[in-house]
């Protein structure tokens, strides 16, 4: 009684009160009722076999049965009796070992379990919280963003709306806040005046209602919304959506820069400041057998050679190193000496046979329209035959079957193209389809799509040459919006690293510094107190006005701080 009491008196207080306690008392009412008719029953067939007892022992003998305990001190001596008894038994067991239960934990269990969990999480921030991050959903975005922000000493809070998901989290060391996505309340616990960014990562209908709620007491937070639908970027900007970001398009089109197909150029990936960070393929260039120093690109364009992609892995860029047919230079400089680049390679032209692009969703959609626009020929294989009419002169040719057939691979140019894109949204189809295309054409250039991170080691081992995620994007569209920077590289496991220089390291250079050897990070330049930054070479020597910017994981990041505390 000291835990039903109030437990039944906190039913007033919740949403369904009405219907649970309506769920308890037809229960108590039906079990009331049969052992009422069982106990009068019970005195009906004992009276039949001659047997007097009062009305005490029938409820007595009615709870023995019905509860399973059967103590066998009052029996029936009729085949009447005996069925009677079976029946109450039966449905003893019913009642009070399946019904019972199930009814106790949904209306007074459940409610007093989720009341608990309600007071175990927190309702709002601190007081004072200001420059934080506030995530309307935890997902496997919100769960790569928040080791980001941790990296960079800003704080976040994810709301959720149930309090056991909420207390799964905590439990995590998610910094999370109960609340609803729709309640201005909500937001306003959660200090919202204050914070550096609200990122909507819901659906979009529930996206727009949030942009909603804000701005309706909030007029200048910063709002990151997701879009599903390029159809809803529109929408979501009017409902007060400083930045939309359609995940699926910009997906397909980062997928695009990756394809090396057309007329040889560097493909912008990301931006430091005025430094530009590019990836140029080596593929039909001439550059292919030569070493990194042979190439003289530094000298004849003034690009700063960073690092090298093979079999999709980034690796250090030494003087000595031998560049392969599909070898991916990653080069830094100004707009003026890429378009310088552009130009000395403008007269070779790589492999113009179509590429292939497997999946015709939203991302295989984009990855096609963005290759278009390159003037790149391209065949579409999707194997639903319901997309036809939405991929109908979307491509040069659309094949529909499946790309697991060697017939619809070869019909579709395998053994000539020179890349293949893996845009499905399913990861083990793409590394299956990797080892296939890798199979039949040892040399072809494959670009793949991942949805999770922890693929990315095992689609790299299939065959895969570059690999792009909604995750890897999202996070870094989100952190240039917090950061009000744009230094971030599309690449899976890459990232900008900026390091103060080691006071170990001050006076040497660059060369003999051992970062590369030691940690695997690549410089790309050096940045001075005053914001300047400089290209540096491998003679430039290390002083303790720099800092260092450099390309790497976040493994590395950690071993270079290790190795140069």
């Amino acid at each position: 009684m000291k835990f039903l009491s109030p437990q039944i008196a906190r039913l007033a207080g919740h949403r369904d009160a009405r219907q649970k306690r309506a769920t308890l008392f037809r229960f108590l009412a039906l079990l009331g009722t049969a052992i009422a008719v069982y106990s009068f029953l019970f005195h009906v067939l004992m009276a039949h076999e001659g047997q007097d007892h009062s009305w005490l022992t029938g409820l007595y003998w009615t709870l023995t049965v019905m509860s399973t305990l059967g103590f066998g001190d009052i029996t029936f001596h009729s085949d009447a009796g005996r069925v009677f008894s079976i029946v109450v038994l039966l449905s003893g067991i019913a009642l009070l070992l399946i019904v019972g239960p199930l009814v106790v934990i949904q209306t007074v269990a459940g409610p007093w379990l989720e009341d608990q969990l309600r007071h175990q999480a927190p309702h709002e921030v601190a007081v004072g919280t200001s420059g934080h991050v506030i995530i309307c959903q935890f997902d496997e975005v919100a769960a790569a963003l928040g080791e980001a922000l941790r990296e960079h000493e800003i704080p976040y809070f994810i709301i959720e709306p149930d309090p056991v998901k909420a207390a799964a989290l905590l439990a995590e060391d998610v910094p999370v806040i109960l609340g609803d996505h729709d309640a201005e309340g909500t937001y306003e616990a959660m200090r919202v005046s204050t914070a550096r960014v609200v990122v909507t990562n819901l659906s979009d209908p529930e996206n727009s209602n949030v942009a909603l709620t804000i701005r309706q007491s909030h007029p200048e937070v910063p709002i990151f919304a997701f879009a599903d639908e390029s159809d809803s970027v529109d929408v979501l900007e009017l409902s007060g959506a400083n930045e939309v970001l359609p995940l699926k398009v910009r997906l397909g089109e980062s997928l695009a820069t990756r394809v090396t197909a057309g007329t040889a150029h560097a493909h912008p990936v990301g931006r430091f400041k005025d430094l530009v960070i590019v990836e140029f393929p080596m593929e039909h260039t001439g550059l292919a057998g030569r070493t990194i120093q042979d190439t003289n690109l530094r000298k004849l364009t003034g690009l700063n050679i960073v690092a090298c992609w093979e079999a999709g892995r980034l690796l250090p860029a030494r003087p000595g190193t031998v560049l392969g047919e599909h070898s991916v230079l990653v080069l830094v400089g100004t707009t003026d000496q890429i378009a310088e680049l552009d130009a000395m390679f403008a007269i070779y032209h790589p492999n113009e046979n179509p590429v292939i692009v497997i999946g015709g969703g939203k991302v295989g959609q984009a990855t096609v329209r963005a290759l278009g626009r390159r003037g790149v020929s391209v065949c579409m294989i999707e194997r639903n035959e319901g997309l036809r009419p939405a991929l109908e002169g979307l491509s040069d040719r659309l094949l529909v079957g499946d790309a697991t057939d060697r017939r619809i691979m070869m019909q579709a140019g395998l053994e000539q193209t020179p890349c293949v894109v893996l845009t499905t949204n399913d990861d083990a189809i793409n590394i299956f389809l990797a080892v296939y295309c890798r199979r039949l054409a040892p040399d072809v250039h494959i670009v793949s799509r991942i949805t999770g991170l922890r693929n990315l080691e095992a689609i790299h081992r299939a065959g895969a040459d570059q690999v792009l995620s909604e995750t890897t994007l999202a996070v870094h569209a989100v952190l240039d919006q917090v950061r009000g920077t744009e230094t971030s590289i599309m690449a899976e496991g890459v990232d900008i690293v900026i390091e103060p220089v080691p006071s170990v390291l001050h006076g040497k250079r660059i060369e003999e510094s051992g970062i590369a050897d030691l940690t695997g990070l690549n410089v790309i330049a050096l940045q001075l107190r005053d914001g300047g930054i400089v290209s540096p070479q491998a003679s430039t020597e290390l002083r303790d006005e720099h800092e260092l910017v450099m390309l790497g994981s976040r493994e590395q990041r950690e071993s270079f701080r290790q190795q140069f505390s």
